[in-house]
């Protein structure tokens, strides 16, 4: 049995290289609605990502994250899941089980004054948001409109000079070759960044079930204000591996030979 748990242990460190983009995020709210929780679970295909091992593993670590809101994953990792083991002896078990690289990528908690409403897209994207005032309803009907219309900030106050710089030195350029005069081409270069920031700030986007009013109205008209959101989108950032599967048949053939 040592010796087959061993191995086990050597294959799970073997697979830890392989790139893990795939997954699922999960979404949790507490019994008094007032603290949400998102957390990534990497697989390396979207076949695992969907296991009921897998679910069950994603469900463990959520629940831990909501329980004690830890989110370092190292912290996290010495968690202990409802079967005694740690997230991290649960989560090397299930490598070994499923044979894919699998791993908790990041958790995040969201508090909120009033309310905190959670909403996730197929099993991809994940969001969090907070109201002042409100109800559970009205966050996740603003969850799923940030699901659909990824905004990068709720008030177009909180977009960095960093991003307005960027983008005005590409308008710049763009209008620059209107071959309109100087003063023409700054009103145009600010009328953009004003449309910019409104296409990036929450409380400025038409609402997705209604473009009538905005996300922004849609609050007020409830008494409630938008304070924050958070979004998880599975294997943003990560860089993908581009597989020649034919080659690598070829590779354990001549292997085997």
């Amino acid at each position: 049995i040592d010796n087959l748990r061993k191995s086990g242990q050597a294959k799970a460190a073997k697979k830890a290289g392989r790139t893990a983009a795939e997954g699922a995020v999960l979404a949790k709210v507490s019994a008094d609605g007032k603290t949400g929780i998102l957390v990534e679970i990497n697989s390396e295909t979207d076949f695992v990502a969907r296991d009921e091992s897998f679910r069950a593993f994603a469900e463990e670590v959520a629940g831990v994250v909501l329980n004690t809101k830890v989110t370092d994953m190292a912290s996290l990792s010495q968690q202990k899941v409802s079967t005694g083991a740690t997230v991290e002896e649960a989560r090397s078990a299930l490598v070994q089980k499923i044979g894919e690289n699998i791993q908790v990528r990041r958790a995040t908690v969201l508090e909120g004054e009033d309310v905190v409403g959670a909403y996730v897209h197929s099993g991809r994207i994940g969001v969090l948001v907070a109201l002042k005032a409100g109800n559970a309803d009205l966050a996740k009907d603003i969850a799923m409109h940030v699901a659909a219309s990824s905004p990068l900030v709720v008030n177009s106050s909180e977009v960095s000079e960093a991003t307005i710089a960027k983008e005005r030195e590409i308008y710049t350029a763009q209008a620059a070759d209107s071959g309109k005069p100087a003063e023409i081409v700054a009103k145009m270069v600010e009328g953009r960044i004003a449309k910019f920031l409104k296409e990036v700030s929450l409380v400025d986007q038409p609402f997705v079930k209604d473009p009538e009013v905005t996300v922004g109205g849609l609050a007020k008209k409830a008494g409630a204000e938008v304070r924050k959101f958070l979004r998880f989108d599975v294997g943003e950032g990560i860089e993908k591996e581009e597989k020649d599967f034919a080659a690598e048949v070829m590779a354990q053939v001549r292997g085997n030979n």
